[in-house]
């Protein structure tokens, strides 16, 4: 079965694509809406992503926690933000190698926004083989891109509650 290297989920939130952005750029706060990001360390706390900012992405499924070393490659304020994964470790992100990338696209959809989330596989030097058997160990069973489509989904679910709920009205 050949690989499959992205998958991308979308969800509508009725919210603007300025108000979306500026939650979900707030790296460190990821953790409000993943089911494995613990959050980020970020220059200057809880500043907004901008390009070429490196952070460290903070971990955890099923009781394992690990650091990842990201970089923003793209900052685009309502539209569209993105950030690469290329070291991951225990407490300190020491093994370098392209991991994954992240993007989420912010559009007007009538008085709300939709909100696109994609993660790409960048293991493209990974036999299909060694790929499938390393994701099937650390994800209970699934290749990675299965198990991100529910990570996906339950992030997109948990940020529209977030930004629907009355208080950000």
């Amino acid at each position: 079965m050949p690989r499959t290297f992205t998958v991308t989920r979308n969800i509508l939130v009725e919210a603007s694509p300025s108000t979306v952005y500026d939650q979900v750029s707030r790296l460190s706060q990821m953790g409000r809406w993943s089911p494995e990001n613990l959050g980020a360390t970020v220059p200057g706390g809880d500043a907004p992503a901008q390009v070429g900012m490196v952070f460290e992405g903070h971990n955890k499924r099923h009781g394992f926690r690990w650091t990842t070393r990201c970089t923003v490659t793209t900052a685009d304020p309502g539209s569209r933000l993105a950030f690469r994964v290329h070291a991951i470790g225990i407490r300190r992100p020491r093994l370098k190698a392209p991991i994954a990338t992240w993007e989420y696209r912010f559009e007007a959809a009538g008085d709300g926004t939709r909100v696109t989330e994609t993660w790409t596989d960048d293991r493209r030097s990974w036999p299909t083989l060694v790929a499938n058997a390393f994701d099937r160990v650390a994800t209970g069973g699934k290749t990675f891109a299965v198990f991100q489509v529910g990570n996906i989904d339950r992030t997109l679910r948990n940020l529209k509650r977030e930004l629907e709920a009355p208080a950000h009205s």
